[in-house]
């Protein structure tokens, strides 16, 4: 059984050839491959391969636009941190998807979907693949890092370490939860609309608040309400009027 693996972080690559060593001693890991260039370019010039994991999220894009370019025919295994259960309704002919960390159970389910697959048990039909991927396409996916530069150095912060955001002199900052500060290159107007809702509210012109940074909430002047959040923040933090009844809302859901 010849494998494919594409998949842009090392060590997750890493980790799933040891579960695979594991699970399938026989198969041969052909390649690794991390954008979605490098993939194009290889199923056009290589014979295709017994099957495919494929990671969703890719350095230069989502793998989904390697469909466009090529056509692919074996079978896929989608590795990915999408919510698992958006993905669940996609685990359909011999589509399958594994969500990271990747765990050594989930794994030898895929590979019993394969083996049913390739030894005829089942019907591979190419069309599963595509309305996968036609329907995660059309499906709005949220930031989940943000790039810093400290000094002559860059560090990655993931969004659920973020406490609260807020912008200050036509500057963006974001707080994490041990009240480090760190200066964004981006505006609080497209952060609204790049964070997810279920976790971040925008409260007022200036700030964004995480759920799990709410500590207490009071009622406050003029109808509005006040909250105290974790780290303790150097100003007021308050939700404004015409905010209010959807903030109740979304602590309501």
């Amino acid at each position: 059984m010849k494998i494919l693996l594409i998949e842009d972080e090392y060590h997750a690559h890493q980790h799933l050839i040891s579960l695979v060593e594991q699970v399938a001693p026989e198969a041969e890991i052909i390649h690794v491959i991390d954008s979605v260039e490098d993939a194009v370019e290889w199923f056009q010039q290589n014979p295709a391969p017994d099957l495919i994991f494929m990671d969703i999220q890719l350095a230069d894009g989502l793998s989904f636009e390697i469909f466009n370019e090529v056509e692919i025919k074996t079978p896929v295994v989608f590795t990915t941190a999408f919510d698992q259960y958006t993905l669940k309704a996609f685990k359909v002919n011999s589509v399958d998807y594994l969500l990271k960390p990747i765990e050594l159970k989930e794994l030898k389910s895929a590979f019993a979907k394969f083996r049913d697959v390739h030894q005829g048990k089942d019907n591979f039909d190419i069309r599963s693949i595509q309305q996968v991927v036609s329907n995660l396409q059309n499906q709005k996916t949220f930031r989940s890092r943000f790039l810093i530069k400290k000094g002559q150095s860059w560090q990655s912060l993931p969004v659920e370490d973020v406490a609260y955001l807020y912008s200050e002199d036509g500057l963006t900052f974001a707080i994490d939860r041990n009240s480090r500060r760190f200066q964004l290159d981006v505006s609080l107007e497209k952060l609204d609309d790049q964070l997810d809702p279920q976790e971040f509210f925008r409260i007022n012109r200036k700030q964004i608040i995480h759920f799990r940074s709410i500590e207490k909430i009071h009622s406050w002047f003029n109808h509005r309400m006040k909250v105290n959040l974790k780290p303790k923040e150097p100003f007021e933090s308050i939700v404004s009027r015409e905010k209010v009844k959807h903030f109740k809302a979304w602590l309501d859901r």
